[in-house]
Parts: structure tokens; C-alpha cells; sequence
């Protein structure tokens, strides 16, 4: 099964295949893995690429009470490439809309050593999503459901990886700390 994030090509590599890392505009990085695949297979240079990867992980976001779950880029800007490094694979990346360079030392790319690649790529197939709240510690948020619903409060702190935050809400005359789930809440 090929991933969004992940273009792979019936590429027989070599040790000659290094990892690459193109800078491209933030934002663009699908669009550049997109273009630079079919400027490969138009110009049939792609038995030079194994793979181009735009790093991901899935992450939730909670706005307005709502979850959603994303594809959240790790590395704006950047896409990795494995390929064989040759002039005419070079030229075509740099002209690739959106394509501002390789990383590297002056003029010259510079591979990624392959113990950052796999790491990448683990955290990259980790199960658990992380949860992204719409608000932050000190910040007004009114609880959407509930025995609190319709109270207002003040963050006091967030659990991103549980997808918690507690809340100071004002009962009984005093400030109380209560915990919620991010979906419970809604920033004011």
C-alpha cells in the first residue's frame, strides 16, 4: 500500500542511492513530490529515484469541539529523495516549480547519513496521534458539554499527548481545577 506521503518507484537501487533532502516553498511540499514524479517517468530518469517522501504524522486537531485528524508535516519546506545523484536528475529537480535547492554545504548536496532517514521514517508509522488544541495555558475557553456545560474558565495547562487540559472554573465562590478533553472545549 503507497502512502500519500510516499511516492515509490520499481527501482532497483544501488549503493550509489543516497538520501537528499529538496527545499521547496512551505506549503508546496506535496505539490513538488507530485510534480517531480511525473517530470521522472515524462523524462525517463525515474530508475534514478526510489522514493520521494514528504514527512508526516498524523496528529488530531480539536477547534471548536471537534476533532479532526490531519497528516501534520514534520519538516515544513523540505521533502526527502532517495535517489542516484546524477547531473540530469539535479538540473531537473532545480527546475521543478516550487523547488528552491538541496540542503547541503554550498553548491553541493549533501546526503542524509541513513540512520536519520529510518528514524524519520519510524516516527513517521507511530500509531498513537498526537492532539493539537486550538488554545493555549491562560487562555478563555467555554466547556461545550458535560456537568460544566456552558461554564467559562481559564486554561491552566494542556496534555497534548493525552488530549486533556485543565480547566480553572469558578464554582461555589472559588476557582476549582477541573479536567477535560480537548473536544469538551471551545476558546472564547
Amino acid at each position: 500500500m503507497q502512502e500519500s506521503n510516499i511516492i515509490k518507484f520499481d527501482t532497483k537501487t544501488t549503493n550509489k542511492f543516497k538520501w537528499y533532502v529538496i527545499h521547496s516553498y512551505s506549503g508546496y511540499e506535496n505539490k513538488v513530490a507530485l510534480s517531480l514524479k511525473d517530470r521522472l517517468e515524462a523524462t525517463g530518469l525515474k530508475e534514478y529515484v526510489s522514493q520521494i517522501i514528504v514527512p508526516t504524522q498524523k496528529k488530531i486537531v480539536v477547534n471548536e469541539g471537534k476533532k479532526k485528524e490531519i497528516n501534520e508535516k514534520l519538516f515544513p519546506g523540505y521533502v526527502l529523495i532517495n535517489m542516484n545523484l546524477i547531473d540530469e536528475v539535479w538540473a531537473l529537480i532545480k527546475g521543478t516549480d516550487h523547488v528552491t535547492g538541496f540542503i547541503g554545504t554550498g553548491s553541493n548536496p549533501v546526503p542524509l547519513p541513513q540512520s536519520q532517514v529510518d528514524s524519520i521514517l519510524t516516527y513517521m508509522k507511530m500509531d498513537a496521534p498526537k492532539f493539537e488544541a486550538k488554545f493555549k495555558e491562560g487562555d478563555s475557553v467555554k466547556v461545550l458539554e458535560g456537568p460544566f456545560k456552558d461554564f467559562l474558565g481559564k486554561v491552566e495547562s494542556i496534555n497534548q499527548e493525552q488530549g486533556k487540559a485543565k480547566v480553572l472554573i469558578s464554582s461555589f465562590g472559588r476557582e476549582v481545577p477541573v479536567e477535560f478533553d480537548l473536544e469538551q472545549l471551545n476558546q472564547l
